[in-house]
């Protein structure tokens, strides 16, 4: 069971399945996490004594698939190894701060943490986050990665992929990957768009396609 501390939890309800509990202590929220394990379908994100429990609607999950399916393209046709480490609890005891991307990948890290359990600061952090956005979150997510030492994080909001790159602390919107610096990442937004006509895997094949063609130009 978890248990409370004497500290007030004060409640709020959002739009989009989300619920907001503020002055949650750092056992508290560990406690629920402990409680419930790992199998549920809703992710967290904690700052310092708020955390925000947001419930994944299938307008996030079908575009968050297709990102996944195109990075796994990419790595193939790079022959480069990644390892997808999906919803993640990221966290830190000592900034109080906690995230749960939508899906997270060690790309350029991922010889260090091959095999191992991720244990931050100890381990580093992904090299790349997705969020898939539908509404504001209330907690700044940005400030809780940037914390974190997250070095990309990808956004997907509506028709709309940015991506930001940590800069001195701050992410800063950028038109190339850090990660996949070759990569035409304004064209994403189509090819997830085209999969609602012509199927999702047709999208990944035609999305390999399309890497296939950069490609040569990188060599």
């Amino acid at each position: 069971m978890v248990t409370t501390t004497s500290t007030p939890v004060e409640q709020q309800t959002t739009p989009e399945n989300r619920v907001v509990l503020k002055g949650v202590s750092w056992s508290t929220f560990k406690a629920l996490l402990a409680d419930v394990g790992d199998d549920r379908t809703w992710r967290i994100a904690y700052d310092r004594g708020v955390l925000e429990i947001r419930m994944p609607l299938e307008e996030h999950e079908e575009p968050k698939r297709l990102i996944e399916s195109f990075i796994e393209a990419i790595v193939d046709e790079l022959e480069i190894e990644l390892r997808s480490l999906g919803s993640l609890t990221l966290e830190r005891e000592d900034l109080t701060r906690a995230v749960e991307p939508d899906s997270c990948f060690y790309i350029q890290n991922e010889s260090l943490v091959r095999g191992r359990n991720i244990n931050l600061p100890n381990d580093p952090p992904p090299d790349l986050a997705i969020e898939s956005d539908y509404t504001n979150s209330s907690v700044n997510k940005d400030a809780i990665y940037a914390a974190l030492g997250v070095p990309e994080l990808w956004r997907y909001r509506r028709v709309s992929l940015q991506v930001y790159q940590l800069i001195e602390g701050k992410y800063e919107m950028c038109d190339r990957s850090l990660a996949f610096p070759f990569l035409p990442v304004a064209e994403i937004p189509g090819f997830i768009e085209q999969s609602r006509t012509i199927g999702q895997r047709s999208a990944v094949r035609l999305f390999r396609q399309r890497i296939r063609e950069l490609l040569p130009n990188q060599k």
